[in-house]
């Protein structure tokens, strides 16, 4: 395997040193092509799922018994062992690192817990210029635990990439705005135009973290982020254009110098695919509310796509959902490159056999 030249990243990165850098995973990522740009096939067809580490295991709950989720977060070898859990289980073609939306709030000193059954809480919402101007900087020693949490996933994975994780700004923003999980998200909605000013200095913040935090993932051995916008997709198209899209790009040109693939997902989000795409991302991630064949037609043929299996269908009669997975693999047959996922994330609720059973099927797939 030759090795791939990146002067931003350590020689000894398993994307640097050429472990990771031919993967199935990456290939796709790279729309066919490998490490050195030359067209190339995959080993085989890469398939991963969002919250493939977690509740839907026995293994992951038995684990967190005893600890919360964010304690969970930040202990180095439960995190790693944690974001394996799947990859032994599932023999999927990429870890996800085990994480959560609201880790850098926390690393900053920000009074935030996951409340079971609720999600991320803040102890005092961010909603006034004095609020945001209080907001601690985010210091690169706190990472610590990330990068050690990472460089003991990666000394297991081998040739098996990490995908670092980050929450998008606004996402991220929205909680600190609402100070709870939201439906609709009014409050930062609100803010963008009610005080714009007070929005931008926010959302500038929290682009620092989410840049941030992918970038500490991705140098401690990551080979391929993914920037996270779970609620983008209540926005419209001229509000995210104005008011999100470029703290998405900021965020996300934080990693453009480590020269790794970056997947940017939101859910809900077809209407503002091609601007998701324009924010940075080499590889744009589609939930299952659009089809891949229509977001390849939005984003162009070049843009490598990822997903979009529908998580309901998960439980449904095995018949039912191989032929929506066969159906999904000939959708995003016309993009430069297709990594097979759901549409959103594993559901705790999902049967761990279906899962491996799934990855079977794909990898059984010319």
């Amino acid at each position: 395997m030759g090795r791939v030249t990146l002067t931003s990243l350590p020689e000894t990165h398993p994307f640097a040193a050429g472990v990771t850098a031919d993967a199935p995973l990456l290939n796709q990522y790279r729309g066919g092509h490998d490490a050195v740009g030359e067209p190339s096939a995959p080993s085989r067809r890469p398939v991963w799922f969002m919250r493939q580490a977690g509740r839907s295991l026995p293994e992951y709950r038995r684990l967190r018994e005893s600890t919360t989720m964010l304690d969970a977060c930040l202990d180095p070898e439960m995190a790693a062992e944690i974001t394996m859990q799947p990859v032994r289980r599932h023999d999927v073609d990429a870890a996800i690192f085990f994480s959560d939306i609201v880790v850098p709030l926390r690393l900053a000193g920000i009074d935030v817990e996951i409340q079971p059954g609720v999600g991320p809480v803040l102890g005092s919402p961010v909603r006034t210029a004095a609020d945001v101007a209080k907001l601690p900087d985010l210091d690169e020693d706190a990472f610590a635990p990330i990068v050690e949490a990472v460089q003991r996933t990666t000394a297991q994975l081998g040739s098996t990439p990490l995908i670092g994780f980050a929450g998008a700004p606004f996402t991220l923003a929205a909680y600190m705005v609402e100070g709870r999980p939201s439906r609709d998200h009014l409050g930062p909605r609100t803010m963008m135009h009610a005080d714009p000013d007070t929005w931008r200095a926010l959302a500038e913040w929290a682009a620092e973290a989410s840049g941030a935090f992918m970038r500490a993932q991705v140098t401690a051995g990551a080979s391929a982020a993914q920037l996270f916008d779970s609620w983008a997709g209540s926005l419209g198209r001229a509000d995210y254009a104005e008011h999100v899209m470029p703290h998405s790009a900021s965020a996300l040109s934080q990693v453009k110098d480590l020269g790794v693939p970056v997947v940017h997902f939101g859910t809900g989000t077809g209407e503002i695919l091609d601007l998701m795409k324009d924010a940075g991302a080499s590889v744009v991630g589609v939930d299952y509310r659009l089809g891949l064949a229509e977001a390849s037609r939005r984003v162009g043929a070049e843009t490598p796509l990822q997903g979009n299996i529908d998580p309901a269908l998960l439980t449904a009669p095995w018949e039912v959902l191989e032929a929506h997975v066969r159906g999904i693999v000939e959708a995003g047959s016309g993009a430069a490159g297709h990594v097979m996922n759901l549409g959103h994330g594993v559901p705790p609720e999902t049967d761990p056999e279906v899962l491996t059973r799934v990855v079977e099927l794909i990898h059984s797939i010319d």
